[in-house]
């Protein structure tokens, strides 16, 4: 059976179409112009839209326009009652199957919708070939760029683990690859033919998180215009990656205790149960310790999630890792921004393995792109990468002792015991980003405090051109006016 959508402004035409199709088993919806048809079509899908060319509000052409532009997935036949041969070539270009001329034989609109919708079925079925080619050619080779032992053992646990139905905490920085290491783990499983679906904790806002995990049904609050399947249904068979995992209320930490224990879900505003065979891998970069102790996470989940825990090392702890990373970026920038940059010379490959990269891999990605974009040589030089010199207050400087702080104990005490006074007044969990900028903050005071207020000589001494320091002075909110 499929799904039909008739939109012409004539009501008679609409019911006999309607009667007329339903006998071949098809579900009809109507619509009397586009404006509806297209409200329609973001509730429901349609396997076929048949339009007239002609009616108020919006007409059929500039409903094509619509769903060619919204990316909606429907077949289209045109209707129209002028025998224009302008028109048809016009509702083809815009992406129209077919068009039949007003008065039409019964005969001959059975026969255009059955290819129509064979014509469908065949644009799925070479999709969905070709889904599952490249997901057994990605299955079948490594995901992963990487000459360090500690992202190999990473890679060796996720090897042997892949098979198991056991739930899989991730745990690691941002940018580390947490969901390139979820999906790892789905495409080496049995699972791998059947659904991946993830979905970010913190990204959906708490009333409608629930609704998004185990669905809803119609009516079940406002704005719910239909059944809705939420994405454990989705992922039945596959695997449910729930990234920051942290960032889920208690509520629904409760909820979603009860469904891997039952392995049932009950959809908003149902009472019925439905049985889902889903196997869960979480992430965070949250110590979700803390969170239990300061009673934002339950302790049960937490033993129910972590059955297998997988830690990615930061890119800081793996630096033998940069440039691999950094060249497997180039190839990727250079075909899709179509370029021919041939590699970095040897000053770019020093300062990528200088810099300290708080957002990890996702960081060192952003930063090749960026130079792949901007770069006007053959190579990549220094010249669109971060200045090494605003990281020397992190002991990343080349230059020793001369290049930082002349006595930087005395400094390192001093950002050390704002950083405890800052800890002592904080509950709750450590922000990581904070704490950065709250250390380099305590680092510039210090420097200015050593050279009575001199920004030339405190950026000489932290190893920082003078425009650097400038900046990082005004973002912590100095003044950064003269030298």
């Amino acid at each position: 059976m499929a799904q039909l959508l008739i939109v012409d402004d004539d009501l008679s035409l609409r019911e006999f179409l309607t009667i007329f199709l339903r006998k071949d088993g098809h579900d009809i919806e109507v619509a009397a112009n586009g404006v509806r048809a297209l409200e329609l079509l973001e509730q429901r899908s349609f396997d076929l839209v048949m339009t007239d060319v002609r009616m108020p509000r919006m007409g059929g052409l500039d409903l094509l326009d619509a769903i060619r532009e919204r990316k909606i997935k429907t077949q289209v036949i045109v209707m129209t009652a002028f025998s224009s041969t302008d028109i048809a070539l016009e509702a083809m270009r815009k992406g129209a199957y077919d068009y039949i001329v007003k008065p039409f034989q019964l005969a001959e609109v059975k026969v255009i919708v059955q290819k129509c919708l064979e014509q469908g079925r065949l644009v799925d079925e070479n999709q969905a070939l070709k889904k599952k080619l490249e997901d057994s050619s990605a299955k079948g080779r490594s995901q992963f760029i990487y000459q360090s032992a500690a992202m190999g053992e990473v890679v060796q646990l996720i090897q042997r683990v892949a098979r198991t139905p056991s739930s899989v905490l991730v745990l690691g920085e941002s940018g580390t690859g947490k969901e390139l290491v979820a999906r790892a783990l789905h495409q080496q499983s049995d699972r791998h033919e059947k659904p991946f679906v993830a979905i970010n904790c913190g990204a959906i806002p708490e009333p409608l998180m629930e609704s998004e995990l185990f669905g809803h049904v119609k009516g079940s609050f406002t704005g719910a215009t239909k059944d809705k399947k939420g994405l454990f249904e989705a992922a039945h068979g596959g695997t449910l990656f729930l990234d920051e995992i942290g960032e889920l209320s208690v509520g629904l930490q409760v909820k979603l205790l009860r469904v891997l224990q039952e392995r049932v879900v009950t959809p908003v505003g149902d009472t019925r149960e439905i049985s889902v065979n889903v196997r869960v891998v979480a992430a965070t970069h949250q110590n979700l310790r803390d969170l239990i102790a300061a009673g934002r996470f339950r302790a049960d989940l937490y033993f129910r999630l972590n059955v297998i825990e997988i830690k990615i090392p930061s890119l800081r702890e793996r630096p033998a890792d940069i440039l691999p990373l950094a060249q497997h970026f180039l190839k990727v920038f250079n075909q899709r921004l179509d370029r021919n940059l041939q590699g970095f010379d040897a000053e770019a490959e020093q300062v990528l393995q200088q810099l300290p990269y708080p957002g990890n891999v996702r960081e060192l990605e952003n930063v090749v792109e960026r130079a792949v974009a901007l770069e006007t040589g053959s190579r990549i030089t220094t010249t669109y990468l971060p200045d090494p010199g605003a990281t020397a207050w992190l002991g990343r400087s080349t230059g020793g002792t001369e290049a930082g702080l002349q006595k930087p104990a005395d400094s390192l005490q001093i950002a050390v015991r704002s950083i405890e006074r800052w800890l002592d007044q904080t509950d709750g969990v450590l922000d990581s980003e904070d704490l950065v900028d709250r250390f380099e903050k305590a680092i510039l005071e210090a420097a200015l405090r050593r050279t009575d207020g001199n920004k030339t000589e405190a950026a000489q001494r932290l190893g920082l051109t003078f425009r650097v320091l400038r900046y990082k002075l005004s973002k912590h909110g100095h003044d950064a006016g003269n030298a």
